[in-house]
């Protein structure tokens, strides 16, 4: 199973990928995370990005979730491969080449959860910090969740105590844990 946290930046996807994997490990699954690639991309990202710098990004994703993908039962990507071409498509416009792959890899998903935005992105070291930036971003992951066709699982904004649950649901898990929890 292929779980992917998709969203803009700055709105709680690395920590959702970490707790969720912490219960999918509870559950005595296999499991790891594809962390977000565009941190460790060695051209410019944001909105000072190029064509080049996105397309790593995109392909990164691609190569990670291949690396993961038969070593464990479960993964849980902290974006997808949509998520990196909603930034192209932000930079440089829809890109006829990569529709296809686009088209062909958001298949390999499980499920994909949209995380909505509920504060604007605070400075973490990378991240661009502006609200404009963070919603503009956020609209076009909807367009072109829209435009594929894709299924997802959207969380609601108002109550945050509710989204694992709302994912466990979705891929018809135990809520209950045989594991103790870390801190129980």
């Amino acid at each position: 199973m292929k779980i992917a946290f998709i969203g803009s930046h700055g709105v709680g996807k690395t920590t959702l990928c970490y707790e969720l994997a912490a219960v999918l490990k509870r559950l005595d699954l296999s499991v790891d995370l594809v962390k977000e690639v565009a941190r460790a991309c060695p051209l410019p990202i944001n909105r000072e990005t190029t064509d080049r710098a996105l397309r790593w990004s995109l392909h990164t994703q691609v190569a990670r979730e291949i690396e993961l993908a038969s070593g464990f039962a479960a993964i849980v990507c902290d974006r997808s491969v949509l998520d990196n071409y909603a930034y192209l498509v932000h930079a440089d416009g829809r890109q006829p080449d990569l529709d296809p792959l686009i088209r062909r890899w958001m298949a390999t998903y499980t499920l994909l959860v949209k995380v909505p935005v509920v504060a604007p992105p605070a400075y973490d070291g990378t991240r661009d910090t502006s609200t404009d930036f963070q919603v503009a971003i956020d609209r076009l992951i909807d367009e072109l969740l829209d435009a594929f066709a894709l299924e997802r699982v959207r969380l609601p904004a108002d109550d945050r105590s509710v989204w694992i649950q709302m994912v466990l649901e979705q891929l018809r898990l135990p809520a209950r844990l045989p594991q103790l929890g870390l801190f129980e």
